[in-house]
């Protein structure tokens, strides 16, 4: 066994996984993969298998706060040192998961974050050119979470991770809101662990449609607005 999984939260990703798993298999061919099949109504386990990936079944679809927190439940319970996350959609780039790895294997950090909206060396500013509306949400979202963080971070709903032990028991509990990401930002932050955002690049979605659409998108937007307020509630509860 290794030392490290990653894991892909999936549902009815049949299409997807092929190119993503085969990717993960060229860049990191020493960890373990596991897919995290949220109640797929196609092909996914199936694909997974075939593909050389473990593979927990939830059974029915419960939602990304409950696939995500499966994710790392399974790291925590088999006692892997280092896990990482990516998504089904062919949007994470094996080869930006290395560098994240190596972030926390190195122990520069406890959580490395992938941010399309932050800049560094061979990652130019402004890269990505979203919609006016996603612009517009950005833009809240970056606000909030400077409030509730105490520090700038570009890109909160990113699903590109690389953690480390010490963050296994806090991610691996359920996540309460509709924004997991956000939320487990909020819970390394008030844990005191060290996290850092890393520029990468992303691709688009390889195939079929984002699942983040229309109505859907306004509804995320309002959801991660409620998961600060509600961190900020909470804090100033305790702080009395």
């Amino acid at each position: 066994m290794s030392d490290t999984i990653v894991f892909i939260p999936a549902w009815n990703e049949e299409a997807n996984l092929p190119a993503v798993l085969d990717g993960l298999r060229t860049s990191l061919p020493d960890v373990d993969v596991l897919v995290v099949d949220d109640g797929s109504t196609d092909g996914t386990a199936a694909v997974a298998r075939d593909h050389g990936a473990q593979v927990h079944a939830l059974g029915t679809n419960q939602g990304l706060r409950f696939g995500i927190a499966a994710g790392y439940r399974w790291a925590l319970e088999h006692d892997y040192a280092f896990c990482g996350r990516v998504d089904a959609d062919g949007q994470h780039p094996p080869d930006e998961l290395v560098r994240l790895l190596e972030l926390v294997r190195s122990d520069r950090c406890d959580v490395a974050v992938g941010s399309r909206f932050v800049s560094g060396e061979g990652y130019a500013p402004y890269r990505y050119r979203p919609s006016g509306a996603r612009r517009f949400g950005t833009a809240v979202l970056r606000r909030g979470m400077k409030l509730v963080l105490g520090r700038p971070f570009g890109d909160a709903t990113s699903g590109l991770y690389a953690v480390n032990a010490k963050a296994l028991p806090l991610l691996a509990e359920t996540f309460t809101s509709g924004a997991p990401e956000v939320e487990a930002l909020i819970r390394v932050a008030d844990a005191g662990l060290r996290l850092m955002e890393v520029p990468v690049m992303m691709a688009p979605r390889a195939s079929g449609e984002s699942k983040l659409r229309g109505s859907t998108a306004v509804r995320l937007v309002l959801t991660v607005a409620a998961t600060l307020a509600a961190a900020v509630f909470v804090r100033k509860r305790h702080a009395k």
